[in-house]
């Protein structure tokens, strides 16, 4: 005769109980896990997606707008860089640790310029324009 018909009905009932609780208790414990990694890394990759740079050549410039309109290279592809007076300026031989502090008067037409920022609606509102005196012309 099996050892299950000789327990009373309530244990067997109670180990069912106790079984399906830490079932329940070791689910609830996984979704929490998975759900508290998921949310970090989708803020990281908001954060990133707004983040950018974009590297060309100026092909017009407006002072009165604060906008730069840089063409990247070997690309008809345009995109509009908005600075303000919170914008960095340097510029910087191609290969050279040497950083020189700049103003934006000294960027102009067809020089090469890196601009990092945050995206907004295609347009990158820069936090550093890098005027790179080695592609210059």
């Amino acid at each position: 005769m099996p050892i299950v018909w000789l327990l009373p009905e309530g244990v067997h009932m109670e180990k069912k109980l106790f079984t399906l609780f830490c079932g329940s208790v070791i689910a609830f414990s996984l979704s929490t896990a998975v759900f508290a990694q998921v949310a970090p890394a989708q803020e990281r990759m908001a954060k990133m997606a707004r983040e950018g740079r974009w590297e060309g050549n100026v092909v017009r410039s407006n002072p009165d707008k604060s906008t730069l309109t840089v063409r990247k290279v070997g690309s008809s592809d345009e995109r509009t860089i908005h600075y303000d007076g919170a914008t960095r300026w340097v510029s910087q031989q191609h290969g050279s640790k040497k950083v020189n502090e700049i103003d934006a008067t000294q960027v102009k037409d067809n020089d090469r310029v890196i601009a990092t920022g945050i995206w907004d609606k295609g347009v990158l509102y820069a936090t550093l324009i890098s005027k790179r005196l080695s592609h210059s012309k």
